[in-house]
């Protein structure tokens, strides 16, 4: 099929703005902007390997993490594009400590929308050319436009996105993203610098054979999740499944949706509330999952019902084809009640 029979990401959010109840262009607008963001970042991202781009920036985020170099320019590049267009009134990223509060050209506090995101998320893996990407989440404020956006806009929950999605930097860069009518993803034409609607209507397998885990803390998790990994490795009926963890939730989630499986990063010793940002990571991914007829959950309880207390707040987190997490939360039951 050629390009030129092929839809535009940007021709794909204008037809799509009338599914938006309160649609003014805004939302559209957000888009675009995320849009124009990554291939700023999916550029610098492809040539690490030949600029001074790549290693520690000497700062830590508010996790305690070593920020890469890559990190704080990813950061920069979104925050300018959302903040410049006028299309938000706060943004809050993984990288920084507190939220930013927008205020810019006529419209002062007057946009409606909120943007939270991880703007590169599996850093760690950029100097060994391992894929990284971009998560963002995006809600209505609940506080009167016109004034200045307040903690309580980002600290909802994630039944509230009104849009979330990711950027994959791979061997082809791609936007997937859903506005709560599906999942749909453009891969860019690096050629002429478009998103092309290449994957529509994205939908995780029922059932899949892949586990996503970082297997070296097993000794440390939960006897749930000791025992589902076993189960997972039993030669029976169609297993034994097959293990495959990259160490960048972007890539490890679309693999899954597309070829089918889950991916745990459960509690244990060393983080007894996971690793992972509910607002950041999980609730955006929770949201796609669930789009495309996938699951999220804690071991416990879905992901987007989970009432944010903190702007970096972590949760256990279970996603990918429906059966699989619905499997591993039985196993979490199961050794709750021996408890």
């Amino acid at each position: 099929m050629s390009d030129q029979s092929l839809q535009t990401l940007g021709e794909f959010i204008i037809e799509k703005q009338d599914d938006f109840q309160y649609s003014t262009g805004e939302l559209s607008r957000l888009l675009s902007a995320i849009r124009l963001a990554s291939k700023v970042v999916n550029r610098e991202v492809n040539k690490a390997g030949i600029a001074d781009i790549i290693g520690h920036a000497g700062n830590t985020n508010i996790q305690g993490e070593d920020q890469q170099k890559l990190d704080v320019l990813a950061n920069e590049i979104f925050i300018t594009a959302l903040s410049q267009r006028e299309v938000v009134c706060g943004i809050a990223s993984e990288e920084s400590d507190d939220y930013l509060d927008i205020a810019c050209g006529t419209n002062g506090h007057l946009s409606k929308y909120v943007v939270l995101i991880d703007p590169l998320d599996g850093s760690s893996n950029i100097d060994v050319n391992v894929s990284v990407g971009t998560i963002f989440s995006i809600y209505r404020r609940v506080t009167e436009p016109g004034t200045p956006v307040q903690l309580e806009d980002f600290l909802q929950k994630g039944v509230n996105q009104i849009a979330a999605g990711y950027v994959v930097y791979g061997s082809s860069t791609m936007i997937v993203y859903t506005t709560g009518n599906g999942v749909n993803g453009f891969t860019l034409d690096p050629s002429l610098g478009t998103y092309y609607l290449s994957h529509p209507n994205m939908k995780f397998p029922e059932k899949g054979k892949i586990y996503s885990i970082n297997e070296g803390n097993y000794i440390k998790f939960p006897q749930g999740v000791k025992n589902y990994l076993k189960y997972c490795q039993m030669m029976e009926e169609d297993r034994p499944y097959t293990s495959r963890y990259i160490g960048s939730l972007v890539s490890d989630f679309h693999r899954n949706m597309i070829k089918g499986g889950i991916y745990l990063y459960p509690s244990y010793a060393n983080a007894p509330d996971g690793k992972l940002r509910l607002l950041y990571e999980c609730n955006p991914m929770a949201f796609l999952a669930e789009q495309a007829g996938g699951k999220a959950s804690n071991g416990f309880t879905r992901i987007l019902e989970i009432e944010p207390k903190e702007l970096h707040q972590r949760v256990p987190f279970y996603c990918g084809s429906k059966t699989m997490v619905e499997k591993a939360e039985e196993f979490m039951r199961m050794d709750a009640v021996k408890e």
